[in-house]
Formats: C-alpha cells, structure tokens, sequence
C-alpha cells in the first residue's frame, strides 16, 4: 500500500467529512460527492502535506483513488510526508 493513502484517507474523513466506507480505490471525487471546488481544495491539501507540486489538472474527471494515488506517488519524488492533523472545512 502507498504510504500517501493513509493522508489522503485523513484528509477526506477529517477535512470533508467522508466516511470511510466510501474511501476505496475504485472511488472518484464524484461518488464520494465531491463538488469542483472541493476537489480544488483537495488538491491543495495535499500538495501541501506532501511538499509537492504535482499539477491534478492532468488527472481526468474520473480518476479513482488509486489514479490519484499513483500520479501522487508518481510526482511525489521521495514520498516523504510532513505530519501534522488535516485542517478542517465545512465543504461537505
């Protein structure tokens, strides 16, 4: 398992508000209903709790978890995540 699947399943459960049954691979943004701007968020949360710039834009619309899991193991370089709790939003 990718070590950047533990942070992005805290990001969605602390952050959005996803429960974790509905964080699977074979999940999208769209099935766990996660609006564009939500998923804009997303995308920075987890650039900055990688460290990274990975551009999400070249994901499609319909990427599951574990597309967004690979391009970030992928751009990641390292895979060294920084700690610290997931912020919290009211975007659920």
């Amino acid at each position: 398992m990718s070590a950047i699947h533990p942070k992005i399943t805290e990001v969605l459960t602390h952050t959005f508000k996803v429960p974790v049954a509905e964080i699977r691979p074979d999940s999208t943004m769209g099935s766990m209903e996660m609006d564009s701007l939500a998923v804009a968020e997303f995308a920075v949360l987890i650039r900055e709790t990688m460290g990274g710039d990975g551009d999400f834009d070249k994901l499609p619309k319909d990427a599951t978890l574990a597309d967004i899991t690979g391009y970030i193991d992928a751009t990641a370089g390292s895979g060294v995540l920084m700690g610290g709790a997931a912020p919290t939003s009211n975007a659920r």
